[in-house]
């Protein structure tokens, strides 16, 4: 029998800011990024502050303009942020509210691949309740997006729960499953240590199209055939699976509010993530605030 596993009914923000910098995994550019507290319902905002003007940008699923090998939000003068998914995948799984993200460049930085660094120096800086309750997203009804043999989707449950399934032609990732009901601050744990992933016969295709120009083996697993070039090896055992699962938590919590339901995941990645949410907000038969 499922029971309900009680939510914190208070928004939370930062105590105090906190700062990363590093090297985007896409583009190669370095940022420098400073994370700070924001007011009750305000949410997630970026702001791009080596642009003058016209530079904050809510971390919405409306805001989403490119899902190709990463999340990409832009605002409506054009201006954007790319690689937001394990950032809001942390902040989603410490369960922060409402925060103000500052970076002087395009991609946020890789860090080693997961969100561990991020969930780090949240525990550091620490998290304070505010006034407000939170407002979060029932799934009232299944919300299913298909293409080809990849599917997603989202039903009512009475907590948020993920189930992710992979199939790569690869004799070290093959077929992998997972499931994780995010409950007791298992996020840390369970899923924030898992890094991305790619092969090695990818790279070049990749870095000729403008991706991967900042990857290597301190920020990606890298797969060569039948082995992990890593010299550390893995950190999960199913490391490639519980990767998706933290994009996935990354990629809904572009919903604006945590989501209760649960998420399957069927050989899928950011594009039908993005296309879930659409789907799910925009019918209000779909869901309610809880």
């Amino acid at each position: 029998m499922l029971t309900k596993v009680p939510i914190s009914k208070n928004q939370k923000t930062l105590k105090n800011d906190f700062l990363f910098e590093g090297v985007g995994l896409h583009t190669g550019k370095y940022s420098k990024v400073t994370v700070s507290p924001a007011f009750e319902d305000s949410g997630i905002v970026f702001i791009r502050s080596d642009k003058n003007k016209d530079n904050n940008i809510k971390a919405l699923w409306s805001n989403v303009t490119s899902t190709r090998l990463c999340t990409t939000i832009t605002n409506s003068f054009g201006i954007s942020v790319s690689t937001i998914e394990h950032l809001m995948s942390a902040l989603s799984g410490m369960h922060i509210d409402n925060a103000i993200i500052k970076i002087n460049g395009p991609e946020v930085p890789i860090m080693d691949g997961s969100a561990e660094p991020f969930v780090k120096l949240i525990e550091s800086t620490g998290v304070i309740n505010q006034k407000k309750y939170r407002k979060c997203i029932r799934v009232l009804k299944e919300v299913i997006v298909k293409s080809e043999d990849s599917y997603v989707s989202l039903k009512p449950n009475l907590q948020f729960s993920i189930d992710f399934e992979i199939d790569f032609p690869s004799s070290v990732i093959d077929k992998q499953s997972c499931q994780i009901q995010m409950m007791n601050g298992n996020y840390k744990e369970d899923v924030s240590k898992a890094r991305t992933f790619g092969f090695e016969h990818e790279v070049e295709y990749l870095r000729n199209e403008g991706f991967a120009l900042g990857g290597s083996l301190s920020n990606a697993v890298v797969v060569s055939k039948d082995k992990i070039l890593n010299k550390e090896g893995l950190r999960y055992e199913d490391e490639f699976v519980r990767h998706k699962i933290l994009d996935s938590i990354g990629d809904l919590y572009l919903a604006g509010a945590p989501v209760i339901g649960y998420f399957k995941g069927m050989k899928s990645g950011h594009s039908l993530n993005n296309k879930l949410l659409i789907k799910l907000l925009s019918d209000q038969a779909n869901w309610t605030y809880s």
